[in-house]
């Protein structure tokens, strides 16, 4: 059910602790942790607490944790002290989306360019 951890969830584990993470940042609604293969210098994760699917089930569910996500994306570049960065949420898994709970990447420190892969 949308919004309820997710026993065989990887990133619901990441919530409650079960699992560790180098967690960078954490709201009442909201978990960033850096990535364990990182592609760029920084790569966070910006996961809402409730889980979603994906980005779509968050949008359409839950629009103020949508927004609770994206806010903290720009709270992660400022404290990495980046002057661009870029947030990608993949959606599917043609999209590249391996793990089905809702999440943002943040990337910076280097050179992105466009378009992306």
């Amino acid at each position: 059910m949308a919004g309820e951890p997710q026993d065989d969830c990887l990133f619901c584990k990441i919530v409650s602790g079960a699992i560790p993470a180098t967690i960078v940042r954490e709201t009442e609604t909201t978990v960033a942790f850096r990535d364990i293969n990182p592609q760029a210098p920084t790569h966070v994760l910006v996961i809402p607490k409730a889980h979603y699917r994906d980005a779509a089930a968050l949008a359409a569910g839950a629009p103020e944790l949508a927004a609770d996500v994206l806010r903290e994306t720009q709270a992660v570049a400022d404290e990495d002290k980046l002057e661009s960065y870029r947030v990608v949420f993949n959606t599917g898994a043609g999209a590249g989306q391996t793990v089905w709970h809702a999440h943002a990447h943040v990337f910076g420190g280097r050179g992105l360019h466009w378009p992306p892969g």
